[in-house]
């Protein structure tokens, strides 16, 4: 709960729906998708014919590359929609199925995380009444926040890491996240064969709230933003042969430009001890939340939090012992986790 208990602010609420709530389908991600896609309707009243569409239209997208979109041995709405996608039937029979079948148990569990509801709401149920649902001032507030064009990548990114673990169909102990530094993504690998899942920056993003994880200065995972994160090795590259699997989602962190490279930035210097308590913080956060990221950084730094903690020291031991000076910017945001 600490995520959003820290401070209790929109963006941290929706990121804590979407990293840190629980995954039995995928409806989730696809209503929050289809909350960003009509973020910008001018009645706050969407009714269950409209939001239908883009919530079919998602799921439907998401089950021509991965047929599991739930846990459950049967679904009338998936069924529907992979029909669907064979062309077996029409748009409105879909739209039909997805009014009737497709909102029985998301709308009601969106808004809950570790079975408890969040304080800010962004959407009221309204079935019994308008047949729809009715967004709220927290919401309309929430697409006037600079991170608002971060979150459609972000939610992606949480759905493509779901949907690789139920894909592999393995024990959640076997899930194992890699990072492939040249093209910036995260990967499995199921026998043998390597499977790309997402944007590392995306999948990131979140648990660092949209800010450097140095400087706290607001940084984007849109590749078209002129201050595009970068994917920072917190131990820096060159301890390589001194620390135990460098490339590690566990020492993978998102550094605004400044502070990666440019002028007085961190290149070959050790971060201070202060910055290594953020990230076995921010590694934390990730241990709270689902498969595959949760086992990934259990399977790399520890079982249990003390142990982590030891890792991460001797991993900054060794660092240090050869690259010597440290490193720590002046703070240029607000201070958000």
């Amino acid at each position: 709960m600490e995520f959003y208990q820290v401070d209790v602010t929109n963006e941290n609420c929706w990121r804590a729906i979407i990293l840190f709530g629980k995954n039995s389908a995928t409806y989730k991600f696809a209503l929050a998708q289809s909350l960003i896609d009509m973020h910008a309707k001018p009645n706050d009243l969407i009714t269950l014919e409209k939001l239908a569409e883009p919530f079919s239209r998602h799921i439907c997208t998401h089950l021509q590359h991965t047929p599991k979109q739930s846990t459950s041995s049967s679904s009338k709405f998936l069924d529907a929609c992979s029909a669907y996608n064979r062309m077996e039937i029409e748009k409105d029979s879909l739209i039909n199925t997805t009014i009737k079948q497709g909102f029985n148990h998301v709308l009601k569990a969106f808004h809950n995380v570790n079975n408890e509801e969040l304080p800010n709401r962004f959407f009221i149920d309204e079935r019994r009444t308008n047949k729809g649902i009715r967004l709220t001032d927290k919401f309309y507030q929430l697409t006037e926040s600079g991170q608002f064009e971060n979150f459609r990548y972000e939610t992606e990114a949480r759905w493509r890491l779901v949907e690789q673990a139920w894909r592999m169909g393995v024990s959640r102990n076997l899930v194992s996240v890699q990072y492939d530094p040249k093209l910036k993504t995260l990967f499995t690998s199921d026998s043998e064969r390597r499977v790309d899942i997402t944007s590392c920056r995306d999948s990131l993003n979140g648990y660092q709230k949209g800010r450097c994880f140095y400087c706290y200065d607001e940084i984007s995972i849109d590749k078209k933003s002129p201050n595009l994160a970068d994917v920072d090795h917190f131990l820096p590259w060159a301890a390589k042969e001194n620390v135990d699997n460098v490339n590690g989602v566990w020492n993978l962190v998102l550094a605004c430009q400044d502070c990666n490279r440019g002028e007085g930035g961190k290149f070959a210097k050790v971060p201070t001890i202060e910055l290594l308590s953020r990230l076995h913080k921010r590694n934390e956060y990730f241990i709270n939340s689902h498969l595959p990221l949760r086992q990934t950084l259990i399977q790399q730094t520890g079982l249990e939090e003390l142990a982590r903690r030891s890792f991460l020291q001797k991993q900054y031991d060794s660092a240090k012992s050869i690259l010597i000076h440290e490193w720590q910017p002046e703070p240029r945001g607000i201070m958000t986790f």
